[in-house]
């Protein structure tokens, strides 16, 4: 099948959500293909026919970027293992939400919430716990009398009831037996840290050095297109660096990525020695970032 297929296919559903679409991600490695943004939701999408193909560095850039530019990380194929991904299905990839075009579809052009999660051992769907024990109790039924029915133990009643997840077997019993929706839908937006983070690697060369120097907090990227996210009194800097051949390559993508997220934009090339913008992004040489003396003065560039 041609390759573009299926990132052209989440393109058009998210057009057709009406959600704004940044440039596609062309270079490679790349961790993320798109950012696409409406009103203020905005989501980074990873496109990968395999969702085991996502490495732990893909999962990194996507929980960083996701954390300072208030997002959601989404990653969006066709397969697992040696199956395909099923409609309406979550699956888990590094801590991450996956799902197939057709979810992605249906949640984002229908507002149909996806209901069902995959984890070792099959498929799960959340229960309502509180809901779950206020039509217990109103219906005079104890723990004991409900693990019978279910034939499951008090204490997975009080799992439940505390909020661990179950089979879309018992959950629809549960429903048929109480005639309530006790099964909770997955919201893929509002991103959560699925965990606490590593460290954040410590900048090494001398552009990272110099921009410390000018007061910004340096993140460093691992599959970017653009190598670090730069933090400098509420402004986010998307910066790539390298050759004047390479970084010119990356400068209307990160612009484009730029505009959509409502960030600034900057390129430094190692052998270029004044500074322009080509499109939204700022090319500065090395050695005039050198004579910056705060980062103020790169910001008042880049707004320029």
């Amino acid at each position: 099948m041609p390759q573009d297929r299926l990132p052209q296919m989440v393109i058009s559903i998210m057009l057709l959500a009406d959600f704004d679409v940044s440039e596609r991600c062309n270079i490679r490695p790349r961790s993320f293909d798109l950012i696409v943004k409406k009103g203020d939701t905005l989501v980074i999408i990873k496109v990968a026919s395999h969702i085991d193909s996502v490495s732990a560095d893909i999962a990194w850039d996507l929980d960083l970027i996701a954390r300072y530019l208030d997002a959601t990380p989404l990653i969006v194929g066709e397969r697992a293992r040696d199956a395909e991904l099923e409609r309406g299905v979550v699956y888990i990839r590094y801590g991450l939400f996956a799902i197939s075009p057709e979810t992605l579809f249906d949640y984002f052009v229908e507002g149909l919430a996806p209901l069902v999660y995959a984890s070792p051992g099959g498929l799960y769907v959340k229960i309502k716990g509180g809901l779950l024990r206020e039509v217990r109790v109103t219906s005079r039924m104890s723990l004991g009398d409900l693990a019978s029915e279910l034939g499951v133990s008090r204490r997975t009643i009080s799992k439940y009831e505390s909020g661990m997840g179950t089979t879309l077997d018992v959950a629809i019993r549960l429903e048929e037996l109480f005639s309530a929706q006790l099964i909770e839908a997955i919201e893929l937006l509002g991103y959560h840290c699925p965990g606490p983070r590593e460290p954040a690697e410590s900048a090494t060369g001398e552009i990272l050095t110099d921009l410390e120097r000018m007061g910004m907090e340096i993140h460093a990227m691992r599959q970017a297109p653009f190598q670090v996210l730069a933090l400098f009194d509420q402004h986010t800097i998307l910066t790539a660096y390298g050759t004047s051949q390479k970084v010119v390559k990356r400068a209307s993508l990160i612009g484009s990525i730029s505009q959509i997220t409502r960030t600034l934009a900057m390129c430094v090339a190692t052998d270029y020695k004044k500074q322009k913008k080509i499109g939204k992004t700022l090319l500065i040489g090395e050695e005039h970032l050198h004579t910056l003396k705060d980062g103020s003065e790169l910001i008042d560039m880049m707004n320029g």
